[in-house]
């Protein structure tokens, strides 16, 4: 008696659209997470049947061949042959391929079939396909390939109706495929391409290679001088929208959180509970929480910039730039990823090939300005810099934001500069790279992306950020201060002692004790400084009513000008983030690029910090 189907993986080319066709079948009803021992992401997901079957359905890494030349691509392999520790089989094996893009995508298609494992050919993007007059004879790719083929249209409410009822189905009796192209148990790759040839001449009438508006577009977005014009203004938008978009909705969470304070601060009696609620709970995760609508209005335009096509043809655009300072345009993907988190910019680097060019990126990851640093940018510009028009059109505070984000990016071209010539090996590596079509990214895909997004943050806030924020209120709190005390009870805390010992290194720079503080529990997660400030100002604060007050004004009468420009340039470089120096100890397998990591990014903090500080100070901002 066979076995229903219970595991479905879905594999195939990057920029096919397997993802879409992942979110279309799973909704939010997914999970991710790394696989076992690397750090690949894996996504998991359920989907019920009309029969009443419920499936796991694994979204796996993109691969264009199973002679892997990345770590994604032989994650992808060895599950599909069930060679991979820890995780089971496939039942049945779900191919997405481009109807667009057949040429490229039938290849690896064959190197799947020759698994022998029960699979599905699922022929995406037909509506796509259709426009472009381009006809897929379903019939006879189907026949040829000996497997069933069935249309699909991942961003359609119902384009995956036909391959659910075929995968119900193959519940009852499936299959594996009846043809064989190895020879000795080997595949050549002169007979892929043949075989791949064959099956266009008989399945597949395209009146073009490429479509008409992708052309069009290229034209113009890939030109050396318009294309890179372009770009710039694109970048520059985003950080202007980041600020403009994101207020009201600020506002309302920072009201909100004010009111809590308040509310709980009336209901509960007087005591160390009432304060670590008020001052450390609802002052810290409330401090960070407010800059949630920021990042997810930058996320969004990094989704929206993948799924429409675009981010490979930036990487195409740079490469000559990023070539000259040691890297190459595959960096540009886990660079701009970077601006998210550095975590997954370091794991995307996998897709370099070249090792030397890998390091680098690796290296210089971390300088991309990320959404952690958000808040704290958020919190200084928001109270040192006037919200203003620039010109009647551009927001004052958005341009210093876009100033700090391309400062981290020339920073790191210089740094990949210096890393170039000092290495040994000079040669050169030319760019190869899939140009997918422009489509227009699909709002359901969007949303999930963002949804998933603002999870992880929630869960960074009430999971470290909690802890590190009570962590800190304790060592704020205790010891209290001793009888005949003349000073603030704080500066008597094993919090305060630990800040004043610290600003003997960094009063130079400008920092007070309160932002040595904060920087401590910083390194857990940059955002948590914004909580810590707001953690230890509250504490600091005279009578409850200041201690409920947002930061913001808390800081702009207590820090001078210099201070706050010393602390944005500080966090351009500073290595505050353990998750990304375990990052790099992980994919690099060494504890020396750890070091170098960490010690060259403390010295251009404590460096850049020094010298606007001094000059600042100099120039009448102290």
């Amino acid at each position: 008696m066979t076995t229903a189907v219970q595991r479905i993986a879905l594999v195939g080319n990057p920029n096919c659209g397997k993802t879409a066709l992942f979110n279309l079948l799973t909704g939010s009803r997914q999970k991710v997470a790394n696989y076992a021992g690397v750090t690949v992401e894996r996504k998991e997901g359920r989907f019920q049947a009309p029969s009443g079957r419920h499936y796991a359905l694994l979204d796996l890494p993109g691969a264009y061949s199973f002679h892997a030349a990345s770590l994604d691509e032989a994650v992808t392999r060895d599950l599909c042959r069930g060679f991979y520790p820890g995780e089971p089989a496939p039942d049945v094996i779900v191919c997405v391929v481009d109807a667009t893009n057949l040429r490229l995508h039938l290849r690896f298609a064959l190197e799947v079939r020759e698994l022998g494992k029960p699979m599905v050919l699922a022929v995406n993007m037909m509506d796509a396909a259709r426009r472009r007059g381009i006809e897929v004879d379903l019939d006879a790719l189907q026949r040829e390939l000996g497997v069933p083929v069935v249309p699909t249209v991942a961003v359609q409410r119902h384009g995956a109706r036909d391959l659910v009822a075929l995968l119900d189905g193959l519940s009852v009796n499936p299959h594996p495929p009846t043809a064989s192209l190895a020879h000795g148990g080997e595949l050549d790759s002169d007979i892929l391409h043949a075989e791949t040839r064959r099956l266009l001449s008989l399945a597949v009438a395209m009146p073009r290679r490429t479509a008409a508006i992708d052309d069009a577009l290229d034209r113009w977005l890939l030109h050396p001088v318009f294309g890179l014009a372009t770009l710039a203004v694109v970048m520059f938008l985003i950080f202007q929208a980041v600020y403009a978009w994101a207020t009201p909705m600020m506002d309302g969470i920072e009201l909100l959180t004010a009111k809590l304070g308040e509310w709980a601060g009336t209901y509960m009696p007087e005591g160390p509970l009432k304060s670590l609620v008020v001052d450390g709970i609802i002052a810290g995760l409330g401090g960070v929480i407010v800059f949630l609508p920021q990042i997810l209005i930058l996320f969004a335009f990094i989704l929206a910039l993948e799924e429409s096509g675009y981010l490979p043809r930036a990487a195409f655009l740079l490469d000559r730039m990023m070539s000259a300072a040691g890297l190459s345009g595959r960096s540009f993907i886990p660079l701009l990823s970077s601006f998210a988190c550095a975590v997954p910019g370091i794991m995307s680097t996998r897709s370099i090939q070249d090792p030397r060019d890998r390091l680098a990126t690796i290296l210089v990851a971390p300088l991309m300005t990320c959404s952690a640093r958000l808040p704290v940018y958020a919190l200084l510009i928001g109270a040192f810099i006037p919200q203003k028009q620039v010109w009647g059109v551009l927001n004052q505070q958005g341009l210093v934001l876009f100033g700090l984000y391309t400062a981290g990016v020339v920073s790191a071209l210089l740094v990949a500069w210096v890393m170039k010539k000092w290495r040994r090996d000079k040669s050169e590596h030319p760019l190869m790279l899939e140009l997918p079509s422009y489509r227009v990214p699909h709002a359901r895909d969007l949303l999930l992306g963002l949804w998933e997004r603002a999870a992880i943050f929630l869960k960074r806030v009430g999971g470290i950020i909690l802890a590190m924020t009570i962590l800190l209120w304790v060592l704020l709190t205790f010891p209290g201060a001793p009888e005949g005390a003349t000073g603030p009870a704080i500066d008597y805390s094993f919090a305060g002692r630990i800040g004043h010992a610290m600003t003997t290194v960094f009063a130079p720079v400008g920092f007070n004790w309160q932002i040595c503080i904060a920087l401590i529990p910083g390194m857990a997660a940059r955002e948590v400084v914004v909580s810590s400030l707001a953690t230890v100002y509250a504490l600091s604060a005279a009578d409850e009513d200041s201690a409920i007050q947002a930061l913001s004004p808390i800081i702009s009468d207590g820090w001078s000008l210099a201070t706050a420009l010393s602390l944005l340039v500080w966090f351009i470089y500073a290595p505050q983030c353990i998750s990304t120096l375990a990052t790099i100890r992980r994919e690099t397998h060494s504890w020396k690029q750890v070091g170098i990591a960490a010690g060259y990014l403390f010295g251009m903090a404590y460096l850049a910090s020094l010298v606007t500080y001094q000059v600042a100070v100099l120039l009448g901002a102290g």
